[in-house]
This record gives structure tokens, C-alpha cells and sequence, in this order.
């Protein structure tokens, strides 16, 4: 066994990273964690304005915290949020913010300044490390772990205002890597640096057959794209015959389900696949385990305080909004039935913060979850975050140059050549516009290309296709008469998924092309 290996594993043992707790134990671990959460903050502007000095300590903390303090999406904490940006101390954490990871647009098309505490930067590091750990206990080859390990990210090159730096999370967190974890670490700082995905690829390619690689992380479409770039570029039959010892891939951002065949047929052998749930406002879950289905075990010691929405008309809009009167659980609450809306309350000063994603609990004793999807309508088959403000705009913006309205219309996601394109069917009574579906399609695209940065990436990457089909606007009000959707309360749907897609097609006669 390697020196290396054997600090590896000696760092498991030492840690706990193992040690499993279920639903009540972690509440109670939940419990202090807010407690010492609300105590750190209890000076701030935030702290001082929901009276947290008066919760410290308090029996009834949980319920007295529901109580006390609004919940909310980004616009509810960005005014809070700004104000640190703008230099004023002492907002919503006690120490100073330094970094903001700049995460994907909201619905107004503009880009999440998200807080990073140095805290959290060190409750990352931890969970980052612990997850690693927790792979080498598996039936991996553990020697084949302490090879190299290929991370693939954002750019790590920070933008500084003279207060604060801000970029991506990836870039952030590079000086927070443990040096156990830098000597493994692939590619080098010049590749991290690059901000050109293409670019980026191609430098990790002309490398790639100088490291022996043992664990890969990133998000699918990518890791897919440059395996293939790998394969392409030496010739090889498969990834293997240039990584031997590949065993892991760490995933995480979209689901890996549509990527899972076209990665395993990049293989000379199975691997095994692992998911981590790393958002930018803090590392949050990870799988590890192999027989658990999906399951990621939530990080309940890890600065962030956890509350669960029930996903139902009753707590959400259409449009995935908070109602005014929702109703958040804690952790002893939940059940492993039901689909909730994650709130966060962390040590970057995000408070009863609606992260926008949903989960399911898949076991309670083990405190293990699976995200199931978003609390708002929006396309993003692989992390192109297209939200339906993007879609309305863009249409809007494309109708504009043609002096004609598109009153209706609705956007499906449907697997293309391997890869993903989106699938339009927009209402059109003009009978020469008609005739202009190309044309159409065309200036649609580059619309949302200039509206949403992550489009324009994955169009020159896993999201092949745009396909428009203009159809008169009859069509669509009759879909709804059908399925008792009439109404000046019912609009129809701007995203069809699963069934209601199903549906939607079998009543146009079509099918996947």
C-alpha cells in the first residue's frame, strides 16, 4: 500500500467521516447548528432587524426561528446582499465577505452574487475531502483512487473590484484545496485559469496522456465532451486505454441519467459513478454509498441550517413563487414521500433562503436525499438554464421584427443525436410567416444566446438543436379544452415534460425526431 493511500485512509478513520445519524439525532445536531448560526449573526443589521438575540438558546429555537424570520428567494436577501457588496460591514455575517460566486441568472436575466464566507470555504474544503474518503471505503480499488484525480470546473480567475473578489465557485474554492488534495489534483493552475471551455478542452487533451488518471469530477456534458476529445485526439478505442486505472466519476450539477449510456460507452469497463450536491451557497449532500439509488447523505455539520417546503399549491405558485402563507418542516418532520423545496440558513449570512432546488428524502435513517428537480419552471437538460422570462423575452423580442404577435407557446427538452436540443411549438396566424420557420428558429436562438450565457456555452456544446414548429393559435386552446383547462385562470404550460408532453404530441400526431 502507497504512503499516500495510507494517509488517505488514515484521514477517514481520523476524521469520522463515516459516523451515520438518523432523522432526530440530526435535528438535534441541526438544533445547535442554528443556534451557534444565530449567535455569530446576532449583531448584524439582519440579526438585529428578526431579533435574534432574543432565540439564542431558546428551547422552542426551531419554531421560534420559523416564526420570527422571513423566508425567501434572492430578491428577498439580494437588498441585504447588496449592501455588503457596497462595502457596508456587518449585513448578515459578523465577518467580512471577500468572495461572492457569481452563479446563474435569475428570472430578470441577470447573473446571483452568492456570499462565500472564509467559513464556509472551510466547511467546503472539509465535505470535499470527506466525500473522497468516503469513495476509498467503497469496493474501489483503493489504489487506483490515489492515482491522479481530474477536476474539472469553471475558470479560477477572479474578478476584483477593489472589495471583494467574485467569479466562479470553482475559482473561489481553489485556494482552499488541501495540499494532500493539490498533489493529486489535475489539470495544472494554467488550464484551470481558462475561461474558453473549448479552449480548455483542447489544453486537457494535448495533456491527458502524461497523467494516470484514478477519479474524475465534473459536470456530465463536459466530462462526455472531453473523453471524446481524448478518444478523438489519440485514437483510442475507449477512455481506458489511456487511463487504465480510471475507477470514479464524481458528478453533480444535472442529472446524470441522459449521460449515463453515451459515458458508459466511452468505458473499457463499468466505473463507478458517484453524486455530489454542491451549490454555491455550500456543499450541501453527497452519495456515499453504491446500493442507495441516488441517494446523497445531507450535510447536517456543515454551516448550514436546513428547512423543508412541502412542494404543493398550498406553499407555491404556478410559477414556483412562495406563497405568502407557506409553511416550512424540520428535519424530524419530513417524510420520505413527499417532495420539498430546500430553505438554507448559512454561515455566509443566507437566512430562510430559498435555494430553488426540490428533493426527496430516499432514507430517513441514513438522512439521505435525491434533488428531484426546481421550484420554478425553466429547461435545463445540460445546464443551460433557460428560464421561462428568457423564453418570453426572447420571443417577444423575435415577434417584435416581425410586427406580429406569438401569443402562445410552449418549449420541450427531447434527446438529439446523442446529445440534447430544445423543441419549440409557438402559435402563428399569419399564413406567411408560416412559411418561415427556419428563419424564425434562427433568430430565436441567437436571441437567447445574447439573453442567457449558459445557453450560448452548451449551444456549442450538448445542446445540438433548436427546432420551432408554428402552429395556429387554435391548436393550443383546443389542447386545453380537452384536458378541462379552459378558463381565464388556466394558461397554458411553457415547459411540457413527462406526461403533459406526452400528451401535448400525441394530440399533434408527432413524434421525437
Amino acid at each position: 500500500m502507497s504512503t499516500l493511500l495510507q494517509r488517505l485512509l488514515t484521514e477517514a478513520k481520523n476524521r469520522g467521516v463515516f459516523i451515520k445519524v438518523n432523522i432526530e439525532q440530526g435535528e438535534a445536531i441541526q438544533k445547535k447548528t442554528l443556534n451557534k448560526l444565530i449567535q455569530k449573526a446576532q449583531g448584524t443589521a439582519f440579526g438585529r432587524r428578526y431579533n435574534f438575540k432574543e432565540l439564542i438558546d431558546s428551547d422552542t429555537l426551531l419554531s421560534d426561528y420559523q416564526e420570527s424570520t422571513a423566508m425567501g428567494d434572492y430578491i428577498h436577501m439580494l437588498p441585504w446582499w447588496t449592501r455588503a457588496r457596497l462595502g457596508e460591514d456587518n449585513v448578515c455575517w459578523s465577518e467580512p465577505i471577500k468572495n461572492y460566486a457569481v452563479s446563474s441568472g435569475t428570472s430578470d436575466g441577470s447573473s446571483k452574487y452568492i456570499p462565500v464566507s472564509d467559513q464556509m470555504l472551510k466547511y467546503i474544503r472539509r465535505a470535499s475531502m470527506r466525500q473522497v474518503l468516503s469513495i476509498i471505503q467503497t469496493d474501489v480499488p483503493k489504489d487506483h483512487i490515489a492515482k491522479k484525480w481530474l477536476m474539472i470546473g469553471g475558470s479560477t480567475e477572479l474578478e476584483y473590484n477593489g472589495t471583494y473578489y467574485s467569479g466562479d465557485l470553482s475559482g473561489i474554492t481553489t485556494g482552499s484545496v488541501p495540499i494532500l488534495f493539490q498533489r493529486l489534483s489535475k489539470p495544472g493552475i494554467h488550464i484551470r485559469k481558462e475561461k474558453n471551455w473549448r479552449e480548455k478542452i483542447a489544453k486537457i487533451t494535448e495533456e491527458a496522456r502524461d497523467w494516470d488518471v484514478g477519479l474524475v469530477a465534473g459536470v456530465p456534458a463536459w466530462i462526455k465532451l472531453l473523453m471524446e476529445s481524448i478518444i478523438d485526439r489519440y485514437d483510442l478505442d475507449n477512455i481506458h486505454d489511456i487511463w487504465p486505472h480510471f475507477e470514479a466519476y464524481i458528478h453533480g450539477g444535472v442529472a446524470l441519467s441522459p449521460y449515463k449510456k453515451s459515458l458508459d460507452g466511452l468505458m473499457g469497463r463499468p466505473i463507478k459513478y458517484f453524486e455530489t450536491y454542491l451549490a454555491s451557497e455550500g456543499f450541501i449532500a453527497y452519495q456515499t454509498r453504491l446500493d442507495n439509488e441516488g441517494g446523497m447523505r445531507l450535510l447536517i455539520r456543515n454551516g448550514i441550517y436546513y428547512e423543508f417546503v412541502p412542494f404543493t399549491r398550498e406553499n407555491f405558485t404556478e410559477n414556483g413563487e412562495l406563497n405568502p402563507g407557506a409553511k416550512s418542516l424540520t428535519l424530524s418532520q419530513v417524510n420520505d414521500k413527499d417532495e420539498y423545496a430546500l430553505l438554507i440558513s448559512t454561515c455566509s449570512g443566507a437566512w430562510r433562503y430559498l435555494i430553488g432546488d426540490t428533493i426527496r428524502f430516499t432514507n430517513l435513517d441514513r438522512c439521505e436525499i435525491k434533488i428531484t428537480g426546481r421550484t420554478k419552471h425553466f429547461l435545463s437538460l445540460c445546464g443551460e438554464h433557460l428560464s421561462v422570462d428568457n423564453m418570453t423575452k426572447a420571443l417577444e423580442l423575435v415577434a417584435n421584427d416581425y410586427d406580429v404577435s406569438f401569443e402562445e407557446f410552449t418549449v420541450c427538452g427531447i434527446p438529439y443525436k446523442g446529445f440534447f436540443a430544445h423543441e419549440w411549438y409557438i402559435s402563428c396566424d399569419d399564413d406567411q410567416l408560416m412559411e418561415k420557420g427556419n428563419e424564425i428558429r434562427d433568430k430565436l436562438d441567437m436571441t437567447l444566446k445574447v439573453l442567457n450565457d449558459d445557453y450560448r456555452v452548451e449551444r456549442s456544446a450538448a445542446l445540438k438543436a433548436v427546432k420551432v414548429h408554428l402552429l395556429p393559435t387554435l391548436k393550443f386552446y383546443e389542447w386545453m379544452s380537452l384536458n378541462g383547462k379552459e378558463g381565464s385562470q388556466n394558461k397554458f404550460p411553457r415547459v411540457l415534460k413527462k406526461e403533459m408532453l406526452d400528451n401535448w404530441k400525441a394530440f399533434l400526431g408527432t413524434t421525437n425526431s
